[in-house]
């Protein structure tokens, strides 16, 4: 059967002058999209359209097979004609007893992959190329007691990287990958010891270095911290805030209450006189300032609480003291 071209750029659905990451984006969406598992009733046609992708995705996703391809442009039939005269060349020399070096073999994509990409008509270089592993983002949840007090921390996490069993590749021995099914990437468990920095904000991030995704060197891992809505506080930048219910007497006599802060409880007074819903502050009771040092303030709003079930004594002063306030006798 005669071989035929492959418009790898029409497989993976990308311009000819696509970037890196487009073309990566559209691997892992076509990738996402045939995935076997995600076709159980047409497991075979999947695979196959696996092999496609992960295909000219080994092509165009690697810079020097990409420059070679868009060499061979409408040239390619005349290219073909050399490398297979050059593996004809090859397998004479080879049955005869001598021995060229090994020149690639099957890779598990087509003809025409191996043809041009899989080392036939040269050498295999001794050299690895070095490729630096991806930056990888991911969420970490924390309460706001950790956040407080940071501190070391281990933490698990599901992160997506090179696959471990194909190296990345997508194929395993001229198959599909196993683990993968193809797509040279599958998601593993990795557990790490984490600093936590105290007073850490929602939305800021934590670098661990050469902790992401598998290369030479590796990548960083970034973890974006979550924070967890307490049912206690609220925070607004490094200061905190919580409601507290007192009595009716201690907002018209004045009193000392306790105040549950992230550090403990601690005295405050309530002046004389104070009004429902007041905001008084406690300096430094905050969370820790990550920069300059020192803690925000933690301010605390007062809850007027009503006494019910009165007595009819109780109602009686009651009602003494409304005559009063309004100048009138009981």
């Amino acid at each position: 059967m005669p071989m035929t071209y492959k418009d790898y750029y029409a497989t993976l659905g990308v311009a000819k002058n696509a970037s890196e990451k487009d073309i990566k984006s559209a691997y892992r969406r076509l990738a996402r999209k045939w995935h076997p598992d995600a076709n159980p009733t047409n497991q075979k046609q999947a695979e196959e359209k696996f092999k496609e992708i992960s295909e000219a995705y080994e092509v165009l996703g690697d810079p020097q097979k990409r420059r070679k391809y868009d060499m061979l442009g409408s040239d390619w039939q005349q290219a073909a004609q050399q490398a297979e005269a050059q593996q004809r060349y090859r397998t004479q020399f080879e049955h005869e007893g001598f021995d060229l070096g090994g020149f690639g073999g099957a890779s598990g994509f087509s003809d025409f992959f191996d043809l041009f990409f899989s080392g036939i008509g040269r050498r295999p270089s001794t050299r690895t190329v070095a490729h630096r592993g991806e930056d990888i983002e991911t969420t970490l949840e924390l309460g706001l007691r950790d956040a407080f007090e940071g501190g070391k921390k281990n933490v698990s996490l599901q992160l997506e990287d090179r696959c471990p069993r194909c190296h990345g590749n997508g194929t395993e021995r001229g198959k599909l990958c196993s683990q993968c099914h193809g797509t040279g990437r599958a998601v593993v468990n990795k557990r790490f010891e984490v600093t936590i920095p105290r007073g850490i904000a929602d939305g800021q991030r934590i670098r661990l270095a050469a902790q992401g995704g598998s290369g030479t060197p590796s990548g960083d891992l970034y973890l974006i911290v979550k924070l967890k809505e307490d049912a206690t506080y609220r925070r607004k930048g490094d200061d905190l805030y919580i409601d507290l219910p007192v009595s009716l007497y201690d907002l018209v006599l004045g009193s000392e209450v306790k105040v549950p802060t992230m550090s403990g409880q601690v005295a405050m007074t309530i002046p004389e006189g104070t009004q429902n819903n007041r905001l008084l502050r406690l300096a430094g009771k905050g969370m820790p300032k990550v920069k300059g040092g020192g803690a925000g303030d933690l301010y605390v709003r007062l809850i007027g609480q009503l006494p019910q079930r009165l007595s009819q004594k109780e109602r009686d002063l009651f009602k003494e003291l409304a005559h009063l306030r309004n100048g009138k006798r009981a």
